[in-house]
């Protein structure tokens, strides 16, 4: 056969044809590489962010942001009305002059279903929801304080004697109903909260805590465990979980550890703390009223901490030298990231909107660039412990 110009051509593309059909078509149409061997499952490195398709997200960029930032801490606020009425929130901020990005509101039992509402008018004002979470009927506590003639001892031991509210009933199901509505709910919001679950379990005045109520030694961890749980099998996996005792007030009050459920069942660990009421009713320092309990959970627990609720009153004088006195403190305590004020008109007043010299020491304190932080959706919390 004469081989002709044309004749060469029809070869060469006819080979390159056969090329293509035998080798680049069915590797192209073969599922891309995973760069696992076919028997193991490829695994995201522990940063990573793990999603239905990890091929995307591993060229989408940068994996989210932590909340607060390496070196940074938050401060928040608790008003009287929360997420109902933002009026208190908005005179604390205006006191402030810096915005706070978590917003702690409590919730009962016996009267709150989930609203979806007052978790999204948080978040659109760029602050964290953080629930306080109370297994009990709060219209009990109002009732006892309508009742002038009552001591304060008085009022906690008629709030704190709920037997529908044991913990046994928790652990038993008894409001599992309940639960599985609530942790549906906080699934669909789709972005993170904090739920402070029956905090100051080491009191004697609610009915979740373990010396009150008919309760038991080990019934708390178990409650809690119980109501974990129940959230993470109905996949709401966005909640950062806030243990948060009371700061201890004697010697008598350690033992925490004996109701800490564990690192893995805790995101934040917390305590609450006053100056001017009860063992603190003298001038007190921040590390006189917090630091035996953040040194005592630092023995079982690496989880970063929250002051969950704080504040000073002014009866002595000295608040806004407390107010000062405390943010210097704070960056001594690296595993602190953050801080919540109660701004609240309540037996004392502790707002900082109340007095012009508490509101500039307040301002002046966060004015401090560790303080310059923004809360989005998107943010991951910082569960771990720098170092």
């Amino acid at each position: 056969m004469r081989l002709t110009v044309p004749r060469v051509v029809l070869v060469l593309v006819g080979a390159l044809l056969l090329a293509y059909a035998f080798a680049v078509a069915p590797a192209a149409l073969r599922p891309g590489r995973t760069d696992a061997p076919p028997d193991r499952v490829a695994r995201a490195a522990p940063d990573a962010v793990v999603t239905a398709n990890a091929e995307a997200v591993a060229t989408a960029g940068p994996a989210p942001g932590l909340f607060p930032p390496d070196g940074k801490a938050f401060f928040g606020v608790m008003t009287d009305n929360g997420p109902y009425d933002f009026a208190a929130a908005d005179r604390f901020a205006a006191a402030a002059k810096r915005q706070p990005q978590v917003m702690l509101f409590s919730a009962g039992w016996a009267s709150a279903p989930f609203d979806r509402v007052l978790f999204d008018r948080i978040k659109a004002r760029g602050m964290l929801p953080m629930l306080g979470w109370e297994p009990w009927d709060h219209h009990v506590d109002q009732a006892a304080r309508k009742q002038k003639k009552l001591t304060v001892r008085q009022i906690d031991k008629l709030r704190s004697s709920q037997p529908r509210y044991r913990l046994s009933r928790i652990v038993d199901g008894d409001f599992d109903g309940y639960l599985r509505s609530w942790a549906e709910g906080v699934k669909s919001l789709g972005y993170p909260v904090a739920i402070r679950f029956a905090h100051e379990m080491n009191g004697d005045w609610y009915p979740w805590c373990e010396k009150a109520n008919g309760n038991r030694p080990g019934e708390y961890i178990a409650a809690w465990r119980h109501v974990h749980d129940l959230f993470e099998r109905a996949g709401a996996t966005n909640v950062i979980w806030v243990w948060s005792p009371n700061a201890r007030w004697s010697k008598t009050t350690a033992n925490l550890d004996q109701l800490y459920p564990g690192d893995d069942y805790v995101d934040w660990v917390g305590t609450t703390g006053y100056y001017g009421t009860g063992t603190w009713s003298e001038y007190s320092s921040f590390d006189a009223i917090f630091g035996p309990t953040i040194a005592e959970i630092r023995t079982f627990s690496r989880r970063p901490l929250v002051v969950t609720e704080t504040a000073a009153t002014d009866a002595g004088g000295r608040k806004a030298q407390w107010i000062r006195e405390t943010f210097r403190a704070l960056p001594k305590h690296r595993d602190v990231i953050g801080l919540i004020w109660f701004e609240v008109d309540k037996e004392l007043d502790w707002r900082i909107a109340s007095s012009p010299a508490a509101s500039a020491a307040f301002a002046e304190s966060v004015a401090d660039p560790r303080y310059d932080v923004r809360w989005s959706p998107e943010l991951l919390p910082r569960t771990e412990l720098d170092g």
